[in-house]
């Protein structure tokens, strides 16, 4: 896969990609379906707007939510960003107490569809959802061999190095270069201020992942680990990995976990908080500025891939699968093809 010149081309775990294809062509070849973790309570102060948007971005829609709606931007909510060249459908909510003077079947905002309207007692919240479903084309490939098959069932039963995907880093790692900027004393909204630091946590993440996808220890559990458990921000500390914990990593009910850098320590022992110190030596002033605006977290270096099926129709391999909140489709699809769009590079 070629990348930005100033991003790393991180460390497969699979093996390499098998063949080279083309994805979004067309923005149905990218679908993203968001599943809420919770029940609509259908009523209170919010309506919920069900949206179906093509090569829209969450942020630009949700601006225009507030401006139909005649709120403030504050009162409108989303539980995730999505891929803007892509067919999406995700929730949004719009705080309006008296439930009165908008017509969400007028709604006017290009490539966005009203899909379904709820009322519900609490704001959307960031990560309020159990996760993605995808439906993605791989253009290009006219056949399934074995080493392909192989490679598909190996990933549906053993996961994937959960890296941070390249548009976590912008066009040409910009948001890399703006939190640089930002940690050197440069103001900047309070938007761009959060992409700065996802991005810079990002970086030194995934540089942290790789290291373990190198030594071969991204899904086996080390001691000192501070393990994740699937799908939760859920962490406890494992001084040595006994039958029952190597049993639930290999069922991918729990995971290794990686730093996501910020002050506090953390939190890992033994050889891993060694590995994860070498790696922050390697950022300094990333490390230092995002120990002075973010606190310390983990991820885990594992991605299940949930219901992962495959087909081919002509020249085009349909993937279909389930990720975890906070989980890229393109850590799947890196593993399996070198892709880009018409043949132009990655998006």
């Amino acid at each position: 896969m070629t990348m930005s010149a100033t991003l790393p081309d991180w460390q497969r775990a699979h093996g390499g990609p098998l063949r080279q294809a083309l994805v979004r062509n067309q923005p149905d070849d990218f679908q993203v379906t968001e599943k809420l973790d919770f029940e609509l309570t259908g009523d209170g102060e919010h309506d919920y707007l069900w949206l179906e948007k093509t090569n829209a971005n969450t942020s630009w829609v949700a601006r225009g939510l507030a401006r139909k709606a005649g709120v403030a931007a504050r009162d409108v909510s989303f539980a995730g960003m999505k891929d803007r060249i892509a067919l999406t459908r995700q929730w949004f909510s719009v705080r309006r107490p008296s439930a009165a003077g908008t017509d969400w079947a007028t709604l006017d905002l290009p490539g966005v569809r009203v899909l379904a309207t709820a009322r519900n007692q609490r704001k959307l919240r960031r990560g309020a959802h159990s996760g993605n479903h995808f439906r993605i084309a791989l253009r290009g490939v006219t056949a399934i061999d074995e080493k392909l098959g192989e490679l598909l069932q190996r990933i549906r039963d053993s996961g994937v190095p959960n890296y941070f995907g390249e548009q976590r880093f912008g066009r040409d790692a910009g948001n890399i270069a703006m939190a640089r900027a930002f940690f050197s004393g440069s103001r900047l909204k309070r938007e761009d201020r959060s992409i700065a630091l996802s991005a810079a946590r990002s970086l030194i993440f995934n540089r942290i992942l790789e290291c373990r996808v190198t030594n071969g220890t991204w899904n086996v559990i080390q001691p000192g680990e501070l393990v994740n458990l699937d799908g939760s921000g859920s962490v406890f500390p494992v001084e040595q990995p006994d039958e029952a914990i190597r049993r639930r990593c290999g069922e991918l009910d729990i995971h290794p976990g990686a730093a996501l850098w910020g002050q506090g320590e953390p939190g890992s022992r033994g050889a891993i908080a060694s590995l994860e110190k070498s790696v922050i030596a390697e950022f300094p002033d990333l490390a230092t500025g995002l120990e002075r605006h973010t606190k310390q977290a983990r991820r885990a270096t594992r991605l299940a891939v949930r219901d992962f099926t495959w087909s081919l129709q002509g020249d085009v391999l349909w993937l279909e699968f389930f990720l975890t909140r906070g989980g890229f489709a393109t850590a799947v699809l890196r593993e399996i093809a070198e892709y880009g769009k018409n043949g132009v590079g990655p998006t």
